[in-house]
């Protein structure tokens, strides 16, 4: 796909103001690790690994779904990736994109790959919950976790162009989002794809693969992914997804999240979406055994115990509604913040 090798840096880069080519980014990137902020301290150490004899960069999966795992990514392939997301999202060299997540995983490393190779103008700010408190600099594009968009809102007329990734976003957050001046963007990938394969504006229902994506699915409905210019290999997914056409699928739930509750499947992040915005602490719904169905669904929430209204199941259908309310004291959750639901059934 790309001629260009890792140790290319376009000319128009820039890191917080300054061009810089790859011999000036390993100076900084010692300065950071010497002197910098945490946050400017992981990205000292991605410079040097990015640009490090080594054709691979080892990252930490998020766990979410299972353990936590270091996996070998090739930098050509991530540099292939960021031409694609230049490609689909129309960002030409020299714009000025925030970069304003945490280099620590994929997502924040190939913020910086995407400007070395597309040439971005690259302000680099510590990741936080509220950004763009200060100053009126206008950026053509960021990316983001939905958290930090549901916390920034009020600043986020200030990005042209935005994506969001890393957990679902929840139908109360899309119906702000979409009042906008902005592009808002939902995406759709993992650590082993190199962040997002695929994307849709917030209020669409079908994600729309990148360039050189084919997608199909398995038996058992779920999606398989083969991003021939990212991966060696297909990737088979646990996420269950109507294919819509060859570039594009519908996203309904996670296999090993599936309910069948007397024979009816439930899909809880479907039921999670339809009560989005009427309970105010965390939640999940889970299927726990039960002799007479199987499986029954009930509502886990995160706090102390409280009487729960029925009007809060209005939005769900018969099979939909919860057999009983569990409450948490505390949620596990991943480095990143993830609820890892089965550990945090275990504490019920």
């Amino acid at each position: 796909m790309s001629e260009l090798d890792y140790h290319f840096v376009h000319n128009n880069f820039k890191l917080n103001g300054f061009n810089l080519n790859e011999e000036d980014l390993c100076r900084i990137a010692y300065s950071f690790i010497k002197e910098g902020e945490t946050f400017e301290r992981a990205v000292g150490d991605f410079i040097l690994d990015w640009f490090s004899k080594d054709d691979f960069i080892t990252i930490k999966t998020s766990g979410t779904t299972g353990v936590p795992k270091l996996i070998k990514v090739e930098k050509q392939a991530m540099v292939n990736s960021a031409i694609a997301t230049g490609k689909f999202f129309d960002l030409d060299a020299g714009i000025r994109a925030l970069h304003c997540l945490p280099t620590q995983y994929v997502a924040g490393k190939m913020m910086l790959v995407r400007a070395f190779i597309l040439g971005w103008e690259l302000d680099l700010v510590e990741p936080s919950l509220s950004l763009l408190e200060r100053g009126d600099t206008i950026y053509n594009f960021a990316a983001m976790v939905p958290l930090q968009a549901q916390h920034s809102y009020n600043n986020l007329h200030k990005i042209k162009k935005i994506i969001l990734g890393g957990a679902k976003v929840n139908q109360v957050l899309s119906d702000q989002l979409s009042k906008l001046p902005s592009q808002v963007y939902e995406t759709y990938g993992m650590t082993e794809t190199v962040t997002h394969i695929a994307a849709k504006k917030i209020g669409e229902q079908a994600f729309t693969v990148l360039p050189n994506v084919n997608i199909e699915q398995d038996e058992r409905q779920c999606l398989v992914i083969d991003p021939y210019v990212i991966c060696k290999e297909s990737i088979i997914t646990n996420d269950i997804v109507d294919i819509v056409n060859e570039n594009q699928f519908i996203w309904l739930g996670r296999y090993d999240n599936v309910i069948n509750s007397g024979g009816v499947k439930l899909f809880p992040e479907q039921i999670e979406e339809k009560l989005s915005g009427l309970i105010d602490e965390r939640y999940f719904v889970k299927g726990i055994s039960d002799e007479k169905l199987g499986e029954k669904l009930v509502l886990i929430i995160e706090g102390n115990p409280y009487e729960i209204s029925q009007e809060v199941f209005s939005k769900l259908d018969k099979f939909e509604k919860p057999k009983d309310v569990l409450f948490v004291e505390k949620f596990e959750e991943t480095a990143s913040g993830k609820v890892i639901r089965n550990k945090s059934l275990v504490t019920v």
